[in-house]
């Protein structure tokens, strides 16, 4: 786990780097420099173009996570790595040519509720292509064992961009409209920079030579078009659907309960930059007793750490939302229900990588578009009814159903659980501090409030989880740190 810790916990910090830069954007420059409908205007087009990218990105950074290490000569590497930059080209230019030739025709159904989405679909088609790519050269560092400066490309630069957009704003130096393309642009030099990154690394040679197992290759990178699409569909598509049944400003108040719930999910993000590799390695050498030790302990010490998170968040919301506009109030319920379900993602560990790496992608892809499909239905029916709170339910439901799915699946499958004793015990110091913090809140402004209540939630949260030990890596790193200061 050396290595996994190393570079989960630089990733981590980086991660949190950029949440806390992008809580800035969301919570505060965007509710004050951006009209609603402007601000749920960035979150369509940002929603939509990820909701495509699984599909520009043909699977392919999927795909060179997958097979990779199965590759031992340099012509085998370079064939494969010559085929993953091409590929994706062949959905890229004629979805590009039937954008073109039919572009009044999809800007008038994406606009049809809201008028303001006609004037900027060709920018979801371009974010599209960025989003693609970037997770295409992401991948081709990560192989390499190389995931902090993409995971800092991935979650700090363009929220700095951004920030550095609203800078612009405040001095008149852009207009509203200009400030739409220039958070776009902003993906693209980061698209441009991490190319730039992955070639260092790991320079590209163009080898057209026969490619081993190339049919199994090809079978894997289409089929796996279907899990990134799932995955996404399940975590956007409630954003688009909102902006096609209701006001666009909705997108904006739904789009930042969203952003505080997601917060939950960071430990997962930053860890699964490099359990997916180690993982792909674990199943291509058959080690599955080391595949069991890292599926535990990934899921331990990311529900413990994600756990913490949550409780600051549910703990402290209340506290939050008086900090913005009131009307983004109405978001409350969303933030809890996503929250739970980002700490399931977390409480099963590299189950993602464990599926997508091994052979059995096949079936979970299939259980993943059914789930996808109840995921669309839930939101036909209840955005309509219940609005953002209506999309809330059905992005919650979504997610539990599929992260149990999943899990069961191993289990049938590999014989293998994530969870342990401390994973309850875990579980009940949640519950136990939720019950005794949730109603106790001082006479102070809402920082202050947030910060005493964060501190005391720290102490005792730290102080059980240390003296219980209930994860041996927590209490080493813990200890580490100790000894570094003392």
């Amino acid at each position: 786990m050396g290595i996994v810790q190393n570079q989960s916990f630089k990733n981590t910090i980086i991660t949190y780097l950029g949440f806390g830069i992008g809580a800035v954007n969301v919570l505060f420059l965007f509710t004050k420099f951006l009209p609603n409908d402007y601000h749920g205007l960035v979150a369509f087009v940002l929603s939509t173009a990820n909701i495509m990218m699984p599909l520009f990105a043909l699977g392919v950074h999927n795909t060179i996570i997958k097979f990779y290490s199965t590759f031992k000569t340099r012509n085998s590497i370079n064939s494969f790595l010559t085929l993953m930059l091409i590929l994706p080209l062949f959905i890229v230019i004629p979805f590009g040519l039937i954008g073109y030739l039919s572009f009044d025709l999809i800007a008038n159904l994406l606009s049809e509720k809201n008028a303001i989405i006609g004037d900027y679909v060709v920018l979801i088609f371009v974010a599209a292509i960025c989003f693609s790519y970037f997770e295409i050269f992401y991948s081709w560092a990560k192989v390499q064992m190389q995931s902090v400066f993409g995971n800092f490309m991935k979650e700090v630069f363009h929220r700095v961009g951004v920030l550095l957009l609203f800078v612009f704003i405040s001095f008149d130096w852009l207009t509203v409209d200009q400030f739409i393309y220039g958070v776009v642009t902003v993906y693209i030099i980061r698209t441009v920079v991490m190319m730039l990154y992955a070639f260092r690394i790991k320079r590209p040679t163009i080898k057209f030579a026969k490619i081993p197992n190339l049919s199994a290759i090809i079978k894997y990178t289409l089929l796996i078009i279907i899990a990134g699409s799932v995955a996404n569909i399940i975590l956007e598509i409630d954003k688009f659907m909102i902006g096609q049944y209701i006001q666009i400003e909705k997108v904006a108040f739904y789009g930042v309960a969203i952003y505080i719930a997601t917060v939950v999910g960071v430990p997962a993000r930053s860890m699964h930059q490099i359990t997916n590799p180690i993982t792909a390695v674990f199943l291509n050498n058959k080690d599955i007793n080391s595949l069991k030790v890292l599926y535990k302990k990934s899921s331990l010490n990311l529900f413990i750490i994600s756990g913490f998170i949550f409780l600051l968040i549910v703990l402290n919301i209340n506290e939050l939302y008086k900090l913005i506009p009131p009307e983004f109030s109405n978001g409350l319920m969303v933030v809890f229900l996503v929250s739970i379900a980002k700490l399931s993602d977390n409480l099963i560990g590299n189950n993602n990588a464990i599926l997508f790496n091994s052979d059995y992608y096949r079936i979970v892809l299939l259980l993943g578009v059914l789930l996808a499909v109840m995921a669309v239905l839930l939101n036909m029916v209840l955005i309509p009814n219940y609005g953002i709170n209506g999309a809330a339910f059905a992005t919650f439901i979504s997610i539990i159903i599929y992260n149990i799915a999943k899990v069961s699946f191993v289990w049938v499958k590999f014989k293998m659980t994530p969870f342990t004793v401390n994973t309850v015990k875990t579980l009940v110091l949640i519950l136990v501090l939720i019950g005794v913090f949730y109603f106790w809140e001082f006479p102070f402004h809402a920082i202050v409030n947030i910060a005493l209540k964060s501190i005391l939630i720290g102490l005792c949260y730290g102080l059980v989880v240390y003296f219980l030990n209930l994860s041996e890596d927590i209490t080493a790193i813990i200890n580490k740190l100790f000894r570094k200061t003392s």
